[in-house]
C-alpha cells in the first residue's frame, strides 16, 4: 500500500479523476496527421524500404553464428569458421551503414515536420484578431510552438520507425525460430499474452498524465514569460512577494515533478515485467533445447541460434508493446496544435475582398455602427488561458448608435471619461475588431470588404504605451517600411524630433533598445514611434493618448512631431488632455458608448454640455 503523496498514489488519484477520463484523442486526428506525411512520401518511402532491410538483417548474425559452430566448429572445418565469420563481419557492417542511413531519413523527415507545424502555427496565430492576443497566456502559446510540436514530430520519426522496424522484425524472427524449431518456439510464445495486458492498462493512465504534465509545463512557461520582462520584473519588485512567486512556481514545478516521477516509475514497472517475462522465455529455452541437445535431436548450434533469436525477438515485442504509449503522447501534442490551427481568425478578409485606391485622401465613416467585445468562447481555448473552461457570458455593448464622418485629411478628436469608448472607436478604423451592427466605412468602403494589407497599410497607430522590439533602433524603424532608405530613417527621426538624440548615442541607429524600450524614456519612445508612423506614412492617422504620460518639456517634443505626423492625413485622435485638441475641425464627445456632443471647441464651450464641463474641470 502506497503512502499518501507518492508517486503511485498520485498516479491512482489523478486517473481516477472524471474529467481526466474524459480526455480523449479527438476523431479525425489521424487523418489529419497523414495529410503533414504527404510532402515527405519519397522519403518516407526509402526510409521504409530501409527499415525492412535493416529488419532482414536481425535473423542473419544468428544462423552465421548456428553455421559456425555445426558446420565448422563442431567438426573442425576451419575455412568455414572463417568465411563464416567474414560474413558476419560484413553483415555487421552493412547493418551499421543502413543505421546511419536510416537515422539520416529520420532526422530530415522529423524537421521537415517540425518546419512545417511551426511555420504553419506562427502564421495562423498571426491572423488571429488582437481579442485573441488579450486573452492567452504567451507561455502557453509559445510552449504550442515549442514541446508540442517536437512531441507530434516524435510520430513520425522514432514512433513510426520504430513500430514499423519492431514489427517486421517479429514477423521475420517467428518465422526463423519456427523453421528451426517449432516446439520451443511455440513454449516461448505461451508467454506472449502477458506482454499485453500491462500495455493495455498503462496506456491510457500514461496519456492523461502526459496531457496534464504539457499543460503544466505551458502554465510555467507562461509565469516565466510574464515575469521575466521589464514590465513584469518591475511590477513583481514594486508591488509583488517574491515568496509567493517562488511558491506559486513551486507549486506547478511540484506536479511537473510528481507526474514526472511517475511517467518515469510506471514505465520502469512496465518494462521491468516484460523485461522479467523476456529472461523467463529465456531460461525455458535453455531448459527444454538443452535437454534435446543431450537427447542428439537439436543441435548446439540450433540451440545459440535460437536463443539469440529470442533477444531479438522479445526486444522488438517489448518495444511494440509500449508503442500504445508512444502513440498516445504523440496524439495528445499533435491535438494540442490542432487546437491552435482549429481556431478561425474572429476577422479575416472576404473572399471578393478588394484594395484601397492607392494614393487618394481617405474618409473616414461610421453609419450606426454598435460594438460589443467577442465572448472567449468565440477567439479563444481554455487551454491558452489555464482555465478549465472558456467564458460564455455574454459581453455588454461597448458602443452605440455612433456615427460620424472624418473628412480627407481632417482633424477628428474623441474625447470623454475613461471607459466611455473612444479606443473601441479607433480599433474599428483598423478592423482589429469588426463592428456588431452598422458600417464602418474608409474611402466609401466597408472596411469587411476591403483586404486587410491594404486597410493595414492605410492605418497608422500611436498608442500611450509606444512598443519596440528588443532590437535596434534601425531595426524598430524599419518594421514600419523594410524598403526605406537610410536618408528616410533620418527625416523621419529629424521630423519626429529626435534625431539629435539618435545622433548623440555611441552606437547611433545601431542602439539596441532592450525589452519594450525600456532603455528608452517614455517621451524618446513615444518620438521613436512616431517616427515609425512617419516612415510608413500612412493615410489615417490613430493617436492614441500619445502624450498622456509626458512631462511639459517631452510633451511640446512630441507636439511639434504630431504636427509633422498629422500634416495632410486624415486623423483621429484620443486626448484627454483637452488643450491639445482645440484646433481639431471637430471634436466628438463619448459617453457611454454613444457620441453625445460634437463641433468646434468655440461651439461646445458656447453649448455648456459636457465638454465644456470636462474643459473647465481640467483648467479651473
Amino acid at each position: 500500500m502506497s503512502m499518501p503523496g507518492s508517486p503511485f498514489a498520485t498516479l491512482r488519484s489523478f486517473t481516477r479523476d472524471p474529467s481526466v477520463k474524459n480526455a480523449a484523442i479527438k476523431p479525425g486526428t489521424w487523418r489529419r496527421i497523414l495529410t503533414y506525411a504527404k510532402p515527405y512520401r519519397a522519403l518516407i518511402t526509402v526510409f521504409l524500404v530501409l527499415l525492412v532491410i535493416d529488419a532482414g538483417l536481425t535473423v542473419a548474425q544468428p544462423l552465421l553464428f548456428r553455421r559456425i559452430i555445426d558446420d565448422g566448429i563442431t567438426p573442425g572445418n576451419s575455412a568455414v569458421v572463417t568465411t563464416t565469420a567474414l560474413i558476419a563481419a560484413g553483415v555487421a557492417l552493412l547493418d551499421a551503414g543502413l543505421g546511419l542511413l536510416s537515422r539520416w531519413y529520420s532526422a530530415r523527415i522529423g524537421e521537415g515536420l517540425i518546419y512545417d507545424l511551426r511555420t504553419e502555427v506562427f502564421g495562423h496565430v498571426q491572423t488571429q484578431s488582437v481579442a485573441f492576443f488579450t486573452r492567452a497566456q504567451t507561455g502557453a502559446l509559445v510552449s504550442r510552438l515549442n514541446s508540442d510540436v517536437i512531441g507530434a514530430q516524435q510520430a513520425f520519426t522514432s514512433t513510426l520507425s520504430g513500430v514499423l522496424g519492431n514489427l517486421i522484425s517479429v514477423v521475420v524472427v517467428l518465422i526463423t525460430m519456427f523453421i528451426l524449431d517449432w516446439r520451443i518456439t511455440l513454449g516461448a510464445m505461451v508467454l506472449l499474452p502477458l506482454f499485453l495486458l500491462p500495455a493495455r492498462w498503462m496506456g491510457r493512465k500514461l496519456q492523461t498524465l502526459t496531457r496534464e504534465q504539457m499543460s503544466l509545463n505551458a502554465d510555467m512557461s507562461s509565469q516565466m514569460t510574464e515575469r521575466f520582462n521589464v514590465a513584469g520584473a518591475l511590477l513583481v519588485k514594486l508591488f509583488g512577494d517574491h515568496n509567493r512567486e517562488s511558491s506559486a512556481f513551486a507549486a506547478r514545478a511540484g506536479r511537473v515533478r510528481d507526474i514526472g516521477v511517475s511517467i518515469a516509475m510506471a514505465n520502469r514497472y512496465f518494462f521491468t515485467a516484460l523485461t522479467l517475462v523476456a529472461a523467463m522465455a529465456t531460461v525455458m529455452a535453455y531448459g527444454f533445447g538443452g535437454n534435446a541437445v543431450i537427447a542428439g535431436t537439436l543441435t548446439i548450434g540450433t540451440l545459440i541460434a535460437l536463443t539469440g533469436l529470442l533477444a531479438q525477438l522479445y526486444g522488438p515485442l517489448t518495444a511494440l508493446s509500449n508503442v500504445r504509449i508512444d502513440v498516445m503522447t504523440a496524439l495528445v501534442s499533435f491535438d494540442r496544435v490542432f487546437e491552435v490551427l482549429d481556431l478561425k481568425p474572429l476577422v479575416r478578409d472576404a473572399p471578393d475582398a478588394r484594395p484601397l485606391p492607392p494614393d487618394s485622401p481617405l474618409e473616414v465613416e461610421f453609419d450606426d455602427v454598435g460594438f460589443r467585445y467577442p465572448q472567449a468562447s468565440e477567439v479563444s481555448l481554455a487551454s491558452l488561458e489555464s482555465v478549465a473552461r472558456a467564458e460564455t457570458r455574454p459581453t455588454e455593448a461597448v458602443l452605440r448608435g455612433v456615427s460620424f464622418v472624418a473628412p480627407a485629411g481632417s482633424l477628428t478628436a474623441l474625447v470623454g471619461p475613461s471607459g466611455a469608448g473612444k479606443t473601441t472607436i479607433t480599433t474599428l478604423v483598423a478592423r482589429l475588431y469588426d463592428a456588431t451592427s452598422g458600417t464602418v466605412r474608409v474611402d466609401g468602403l466597408d472596411v469587411r470588404e476591403v483586404t486587410g494589407d491594404s486597410l493595414r497599410a492605410a492605418v497608422g497607430y500611436v498608442t500611450q504605451e509606444a512598443h519596440l522590439f528588443h532590437e535596434s533602433i534601425r531595426d524598430n524603424l524599419l518594421y514600419a517600411n523594410d524598403d526605406a532608405d537610410e536618408a528616410a530613417v533620418w527625416e523621419a527621426l529629424e521630423a519626429a524630433q529626435i534625431a539629435t538624440l539618435v545622433r548623440s548615442l555611441p552606437d547611433g541607429l545601431d542602439t539596441v533598445v532592450g525589452d519594450r524600450g525600456h532603455r528608452l524614456s517614455g517621451g524618446e519612445k513615444q518620438r521613436l514611434a512616431l517616427a515609425r508612423l512617419l516612415l510608413k506614412g500612412p493615410r489615417i492617422v490613430v493617436l492614441d493618448e500619445a502624450t498622456a504620460h509626458l512631462d511639459s518639456e517631452s510633451e511640446a517634443a512630441v507636439q511639434r512631431a504630431l504636427d509633422n505626423a498629422l500634416a495632410g492625413r486624415t486623423s483621429l485622435v484620443i486626448a484627454h488632455r483637452l488643450s491639445t485638441v482645440r484646433a481639431a475641425d471637430q471634436i466628438l464627445v463619448v459617453d457611454g458608448g454613444r457620441i453625445v456632443e460634437r463641433g468646434t471647441h468655440a461651439e461646445l464651450i458656447a453649448s455648456g454640455g459636457l465638454y465644456s464641463e470636462l474643459y473647465a474641470t481640467q483648467f479651473a
